[in-house]
């Protein structure tokens, strides 16, 4: 029996000697990443190219040009094709299926249409090489969840919208270029401590220039005309300065003689007469001015009847005309002209005591750029700081202009950012607001999300959204006002979280109906998307999502909710309705205790305000109420653990962050 044994095992051993063949079929099968050899045909085959590309369906995807496997040769990790011809767009459920990538360069070809959303997927990425093709669409919020890239050039395509402030995630950049493309926006602070290579040139951004990007070179961001400040000129004021007079006329070869004695005598003489004429000049204009800030004292006391409303007001008029420039002070045309350039304190005013003179001289920075306008800081001479509203596109008169205006600056309210002024020509309107110098919610729930930063604890959001509940709230009830533009960067904060103010309220009705009255698509409620009218209940829809904001601590313009495109109300109902409710919070809430419970009650009454039929939603009163509730029960089951809404500021949180 020994001897059929020892010649079967012979037979056997010929036999896969013998094979070599099929050996090495075995053996290129078990090492072949079968998955991304799958993604890399499907995009090859998607999308047209020249023929120097040639892959050999019947080798290894890791001897394939422009393919690197790993050791094991069980995944591509390198993907290098540039300047191969690529035409077309990037299909998705191709490159985006290649989970172990970490280059990816198709640089200097002719691809097109968005950047695909499921890049996303490409987790250990650390370089992306997509300059010089044609590629559209806005910076996916896919890319800003790559958390290992080293290195991200998009340059040289024709990406549009705005740089997204979710760029401070990339925490490893140290090079991110985003030149000649077609960005527009406020240029967001990117707070990166390992980045050493920036570029934003020739784009179609504005306003200034964060001071944390200050230190890279001018040509940095050269190319965009309405960028100021940092390496690039200072931003100018709101209003243009005059124009300089021309320059003299050259001084001819006659006139180079010496002058005679007469001739300087009589120049001394009219010098002298030009001194006193001035002096004379600045006495009158000095008692003009002690005369009108007498006259603005008896209005502040009372003595003086507003023009319009009965009440107390303040107005002054500036010496130009913005067209030009107004006469002689003695004229029925500078009266004319004095009248309809007038600077217009509403309401109680602000105590201030400028006129539309101050504002022409204010130096001015922008703080930001929208579709209805533009907001400044401006300072004035004597160092008052106020906010200035540069409107666009008013759609209405001059006085339904002025009575719409002056109807909002009777509206008073502790948590509502009161009007104070406002100017109207026919080539300029512009709105005056106190300047609260602690910022927006928008900008302290989302700015610098990194190391050094100081979390917005819970017991402040949940202050924060009391207080602009009551000031919406208020609106909706006292004045009967629809807000029409409720997000996070019109919740303006004080020191006092309890009081902060909602901005903006009541300005939709100057526009029309041309465009839809809340901007930022992620407030707006489904139902304004048809009728482009605000209502109260889209107002509650909008609170809504400012809450889900707070909760989640994502900004609902960031398309970074999960699937491509959808919204934050929905990734939140399709997060809820999986049982993962937990997810849906910020992680900076995580390490505070005992507020869970608080939480899911908050998100109850954030789901119910973005309800879609309008008629479901509460009415802000009663969302107040509940989250009042809220807060009560947490009180009265935990008391002394914190205080919100009228005890004063909360208490640091048990736990060191």
């Amino acid at each position: 029996m020994a001897l059929p044994v020892r010649l079967l095992v012979l037979v056997l051993l010929v036999v896969v000697i013998g094979d070599t063949g099929k050996l090495s079929t075995l053996r290129l099968l078990r090492a072949e990443p079968t998955q991304d050899r799958t993604a890399l045909l499907a995009f090859i085959n998607a999308t047209p190219h020249e023929r120097r590309l040639r892959w050999d369906v019947n080798s290894s995807a890791c001897d394939w040009v422009g393919v690197t496997c790993d050791a094991n040769r069980t995944a591509v990790v390198v993907l290098r094709l540039p300047g191969v011809g690529l035409v077309g767009t990037i299909r998705s459920g191709t490159l985006g299926n290649l989970s172990a990538l970490r280059v990816l360069s198709l640089r200097s070809n002719r691809l097109s249409g968005p950047i695909p959303a499921d890049f996303r997927g490409l987790a250990l990425l650390r370089n992306l090489y997509l300059q010089n093709n044609l590629l559209s669409g806005s910076i996916p919020s896919g890319l800003t969840q790559l958390t290992r890239l080293v290195r991200l050039d998009l340059s040289g395509n024709n990406l549009t919208g705005a740089i997204p402030f979710a760029i401070n995630n990339l925490t490893n950049l140290t090079g991110l270029f985003l030149q000649n493309n077609r960005l527009s926006g406020n240029l967001p602070p990117i707070n990166i401590g390992s980045l050493v290579a920036f570029n934003v040139s020739y784009n179609r951004l504005n306003g200034s220039i964060p001071k944390i990007l200050e230190h890279f070179s001018a040509s940095s961001f050269v190319g965009n005309l309405d960028l100021c400040g940092g390496p690039l000129p200072p931003c100018n004021p709101f209003f243009p300065s005059p124009a300089p007079s021309p320059a003299a006329n050259p001084v001819n070869g006659s006139s180079k003689k010496k002058l005679s004695k007469a001739a300087k005598i009589a120049i001394a003489v009219a010098a002298g007469v030009v001194l006193l004429l001035i002096l004379l000049l600045l006495l009158v204009c000095l008692a003009y001015r002690r005369r009108r800030q007498r006259a603005r004292n008896r209005a502040a006391k009372g003595t003086a009847a507003a023009a319009r409303s009965g009440e107390t007001g303040m107005t002054s008029s500036s010496k130009d005309d913005l067209s030009g420039g107004v006469g002689g002070s003695g004229t029925a045309s500078a009266v004319a002209a004095a009248e309809r350039n007038r600077l217009v304190f509403v309401g109680k005013g602000g105590g201030y005591s400028f006129d539309l003179e101050d504002l022409l001289r204010a130096s001015a920075e922008v703080l930001g750029k929208g579709s209805v306008g533009t907001s400044y800081k401006a300072v004035l001479e004597e160092g008052t700081t106020v906010v200035v509203k540069r409107l666009k596109d008013v759609a209405v008169s001059k006085r339904e202009f002025e009575v719409h205006i002056e109807s909002l600056g009777k509206v008073e309210h502790d948590n509502l950012l009161p009007l104070r002024a406002y100017y109207y020509s026919k080539d300029e309107k512009l709105l005056v607001f106190d300047y609260l110098p602690a910022g927006s919610l928008s900008s302290l729930l989302h700015g610098s999300r990194g190391s050094g930063r100081t979390p917005l604890d819970w017991d402040s959001r949940m202050r924060i959204a009391l207080a602009a509940g009551r000031g919406l709230s208020h609106l909706h009830t006292a004045p009967q006002v629809v807000h029409g533009n409720v997000k996070a960067s019109n919740v303006l904060l004080r020191t006092d979280l309890d009081s902060a103010a909602l901005s903006d309220f009541g300005l939709h009705t100057l526009f029309g109906t041309t465009a839809p009255p809340n901007r930022v698509a992620g407030y707006r409620a489904p139902e304004v998307l048809e009728t482009r009218r605000p209502t109260f209940k889209s107002d509650v829809y909008s609170f809504g999502v400012l809450l889900l904001e707070l909760l989640t601590g994502k900004a609902p313009n960031q398309a970074s909710l999960g699937e491509d495109g959808i919204d934050l109300p929905r990734w939140v109902q399709s997060v809820v309705r999986e049982e993962w409710t937990a997810e849906v919070f910020d992680v900076e809430l995580m390490r505070y205790p005992n507020i869970e419970e608080e939480m899911v009650q908050l998100l109850q009454v954030a789901m119910a305000c973005v309800a879609i039929v309008p008629d479901t939603r509460p009415d802000l009163p009663d969302v107040v109420r509940m989250m009042e509730e809220i807060v009560n029960r947490t009180e009265s089951n935990d008391e002394g653990r914190r205080v919100v809404g009228s005890g004063g500021p909360s208490p640091p949180p048990t736990t060191t962050p």
